[in-house]
């Protein structure tokens, strides 16, 4: 399974370095990496980017008009086989830096619902992995679910399955992602195991 590359892409959008979320990510990474995964990890605040302006030209050419670091960054996406999203939970949502990714993801949702020149077929749906990775520094059990329709919506756009939600809330509590190590190796096995489930559906379907 050595000659098959997989292809494991990370997007931090938290504003903090090296915060909860973005250690939960690296271990997801870690995992990906030691099963034999290309990764490349982004972090969306290193970037200077502009949100959608709304102005819906790309309902007419399939082509987003804003141009700046976050420009290219969807054919990554689009490119990579496994794609973990890294957000901590702020005000019950994703952070200002990934909503700002998925809002400028609009053209293609207009190439596929209004231009309909872009499909995804349910092998390449399959063979594509989307994972969100999250923390909390609250208890609250559903402190994860408002951002779920969110990152379905976010998948469903980028043609990717939706794959699992690795998450961690009480983050106050335990003082941070240290607290809850169990959290830290299920992100660790997660991006392991999703890397040699692709790797052997790729050796069977070659």
């Amino acid at each position: 399974m050595s000659d098959i590359t997989i292809n494991v892409l990370g997007i931090s959008g938290s504003p903090r370095r090296n915060g909860n979320t973005e250690k939960l990510l690296d271990c997801f990474l870690k995992g990906a990496d030691a099963a034999g995964g290309t990764v490349e990890k982004i972090e969306l605040r290193k970037l200077g980017y502009k949100s959608c302006m709304g102005c819906n030209k790309c309902h007419k050419t399939g082509v987003c008009v804003v141009h700046d670091d976050l420009t290219g960054i969807y054919e990554k996406i689009l490119s990579a086989d496994i794609t973990a999203v890294a957000s901590p939970i702020y005000s019950m949502s994703v952070t200002a830096e990934i909503k700002g990714l998925i809002d400028r993801g609009q053209y293609l949702w207009a190439r596929k619902f209004i231009l309909d020149n872009l499909h995804f077929d349910e092998d390449h749906v399959r063979n594509h992995k989307g994972f969100f990775i999250s923390t909390a520094g609250m208890e609250r059990e559903d402190v994860f679910d408002y951002v779920r329709p969110v990152m379905t919506a976010f998948f469903n756009d980028c043609g990717i399955e939706f794959t699992d939600t690795i998450a961690a809330n009480g983050m106050d509590k335990y003082g941070g992602i240290e607290g809850r190590p169990e959290i830290m190796k299920n992100a660790y096995n997660a991006g392991r195991e999703a890397v040699i489930s692709l790797m052997v559906r790729k050796k069977g379907e070659g």
